[in-house]
């Protein structure tokens, strides 16, 4: 049982620090919203690229108003993710040591 402990715990790091992650990449999208960044830069291409397929679905169900607040809804995803999903496969890693 040892084993599916090790691996629920490992998943459980692992899937919080991708949250973490994508925390910080939306972070820096909205910055970059606030300021005029060049879209042919690398490192911004590369963040709209990773961060829109997770906000375009809430923009979709979001109604339309002058403020964008999908950023907002997914950092409340991420928090809802971080605090229950990866908080049971803790709790599960614990159970089966």
């Amino acid at each position: 049982m040892f084993i599916i402990s090790n691996f629920l715990f490992t998943l459980a790091g692992v899937l919080s620090f991708v949250l973490k992650t994508f925390n910080f990449i939306i972070f820096v999208r909205v910055i970059m919203s606030w300021v005029s960044a060049d879209p042919r830069n690398k490192i911004v291409q590369f963040i709209l690229n990773v961060t829109e397929p997770i906000l375009a679905p809430i923009r979709r169900v979001l109604p339309v108003s002058a403020i964008d607040l999908s950023p907002m809804i997914a950092f409340f995803l991420i928090m809802f993710l971080r605090g229950f999903v990866v908080r049971i496969l803790y709790d599960l890693a614990f159970h089966y040591r």
